[in-house]
Formats: C-alpha cells, structure tokens, sequence
C-alpha cells in the first residue's frame, strides 16, 4: 500500500481591509466619518433606560432674613463672588465660559391640612370659689327646709299652690252650700238692738243667685269692676215685731287677696261705704211686710269688703209700712248716741248691722268647715 502524501496546503486569498479599494476622495475635501457596520439583529430588545421617577427640584432662590438685607460679596482680585453675573463682554475669538450649575436650595414638602380638633383651653380650677358655691347650696337647702319644716309645724299651707284657702273655697261655695245655711231662716242677734236689746229676725224672702247688674247700682258696679262681681246672692228679713225689713246680700268676686285688699283700703280711705249713691239695691218680695220695700225706702245700709276672702257683705233696711226715707244714713251713723235721724230712732241702723254681722259670721263658719284639714 503506497504511503500516504499529504496534501499540499492550498493558498488562501488575502481579504482585502476594510476601504483599501474604496475611492479615495479628491483632494481638500474632509474624509467622511466612520460610520460602525450595523449588528446583526439577534432578535433581542435592546435594553430601555428607566424612566424617572422623582422630581426634580426646582431653582428657588436662598431666602434671606428681612432685619438684614445681603451684604455685596467682595472676592479677591481676579475673582467673581458666587453667583454673581459677569457682565463683561467676551474676548474677541475666545468662547464664552460655560455657566456653572444652578443653585438648588431644598423646599420641605407641604404641611398637610391639621385634621384634628384643637381642645379649648380648661380655665384653672380654683378651690375658694368651688368652696363658696358649695357653702351657699348648702346654705340655700337649709333655708328651705327649715321653711317647710316650719309650715308643717305651724300648719300654714300658703307654700302648698293645691292647698285649701278661703279664697278658692269661697269661689265656689256659693253654689254648693245650703241655701239655709248662708241664709238662716231665723237670725237671733243678742244685745244687737238699740240700749243692747235682743233682736230676732224672721227669713221672708230670698233670690236665687243671679249676675251683678240687675241686683246693684249702676254706680256701685263700676266701683266693684277691679274685683270682678261675678255672682250676687239675697234674702229679705222682718223683725219681730214686723215693723222693719232689711235685705242682706253676699258680692262673689273673682279677685285674689292682693286685689280685695286695696278694695278694702279704698273703701276706708275714700269713705265709699258711706256714700248714698253706693247703697245696695233692696228684695222686695209680694205678699210679704216687704212688698213695697223700693229703692225710695232704703233708710240706712252697711256695706264690707271683707280680706280673707273674695266677697263683700251689705245690708240695707227700712220701714214695712213703705215709707219715703229723703234721708238715707250710714249703719254706722244710725247707731251713734245721740243720732236723731228718723233711721236713728226707728233703730234701722242696728238692723242692717246686726243681720249683716250674722250672714257674715255664717259664710266665714261654713269656709272655715270647708278648709278645714280632716285629723
């Protein structure tokens, strides 16, 4: 077998470099730039530059305090203070400098809006004046109780707004007592006639209750007007020996204690209740000794505005037979020693002040029965 030859290495062609066969460009003109071969595309994106996230700080200028205002800095020979500008023109041929950077000063962020509530301010305690205001409710609650604890002891009932008094049981008494009992059939008045004599008083009529205006003088009404009249009860009665008659009657009044009081002072101060054109109105009654007992008969009358309660008593008498009085004369009057007057001798004036003093009593008895307090 014949030994192997090698085989003779075959000549490579030199590659020729890169632009030695390019044209060469004529004289005085630059050669163009080397412009690198595109890479191949690996099918690979080429890597993206991540964006910027935070913010760029804007210039502010460095405040400066308002008490100083800046000082010109001064800078060596040959030098610029910082920040100053150059207004200088350039050199000719030569660039200008490049401005340095700007001067960046750091802004804190926003406060945000305070969302909370701000506590008032709490005024300092001070314990004299919690001791004081301590002192003067004890003090108060003391006086109170020793108040009621007073009533209670003396029985007085006028703190109590639901109490009993004279005055809300009288407003309605006259509509829920006995006819018998504010007007006794009989009255007996001892040592209640002229020298202290003995007196009996026989009941020969009565009125049922009725308004104010047609049992009143017109003028005696408008004096009762700041009080009220709100009813008038009436009864005629005859002596026993049938020669005298008086007609007594009971002014209900809606006023309060405050209001009767001043009635009463101005009847005493003003003298109304001896004024002949503020006597009560008579009851004449028919087929009795008080038939004719008129307006024109009246001789002698009593009238009291009473404090404890909301009425005012009168009484007015004269003669049975029917007689004209042409001088009527207060009870008071009448019943002086020494009177003279016709209503005087007759003892008229002791007749309206006795019975009138019995119908008094009787209403005060049957309040005082109403208000009392059951054991």
């Amino acid at each position: 077998m014949p030994a192997h030859r090698p085989r003779a290495a075959i000549p490579t062609r030199p590659e020729p470099s890169p632009g030695a066969h390019a044209p060469q460009p004529p004289a005085g003109i630059p050669p163009r730039p080397h412009v690198p071969p595109a890479r191949p595309d690996t099918g690979a994106e080429p890597p993206v530059a991540p964006a910027e996230t935070t913010t760029r700080l804007r210039p502010i200028a460095a405040p400066l305090p308002p008490e100083a205002p800046p000082r010109p800095a001064v800078a060596p020979a040959g030098r610029r203070p910082v920040g100053s500008v150059d207004l200088t023109p350039p050199a000719p041929g030569t660039r200008p400098p490049h401005p340095g950077p700007a001067a960046y000063s750091w802004v804190p962020p926003e406060t945000p809006a305070e969302m909370t509530t701000r506590l008032r301010p709490v005024r300092t305690r001070r314990p004299a004046r919690t001791l004081g205001a301590l002192a003067c409710v004890v003090l108060g609650l003391g006086l109170i109780g020793g108040a009621a604890t007073g009533s209670w002891l003396t029985g007085d009932s006028s703190a109590d707004p639901t109490a009993r008094t004279g005055y809300t049981e009288t407003r309605t008494l006259w509509h829920s007592v006995p006819v018998d009992t504010l007007f006794p059939r009989t009255l007996r008045g001892e040592g209640a006639g002229p020298g202290g004599a003995d007196r009996i008083w026989t009941r020969i009529a009565v009125a049922p209750d009725g308004p104010c205006a047609p049992a009143l003088d017109p003028l005696l009404l408008k004096t009762l007007q700041p009080v009220g009249c709100v009813r008038v009860l009436r009864a005629t009665y005859t002596d026993a020996t049938a020669s005298s008659v008086t007609t007594v009657g009971m002014i209900f009044t809606e006023a309060d204690a405050e209001a009767m009081g001043t009635l009463n002072s101005r009847f005493t101060t003003q003298g109304l209740d001896e004024r002949p054109d503020l006597m009560p109105r008579t009851l004449p009654a028919k087929g009795t000794v008080a038939a004719g007992f008129g307006d024109r008969q009246r001789a002698s009358w009593s009238l009291t505005v009473l404090t404890e309660m909301p009425v005012v008593v009168y009484a007015v008498s004269g003669f049975a037979d029917g007689r004209t009085v042409t001088d009527p004369q207060p009870a008071a009057e009448a019943k002086a020693d020494g009177a003279t007057s016709a209503p005087a001798q007759a003892g008229l004036g002791h007749e309206a002040l006795g019975i009138a003093d019995r119908i008094e009593g009787g209403l005060r008895k049957s309040v005082r029965t109403a208000t009392e307090k059951p054991e």
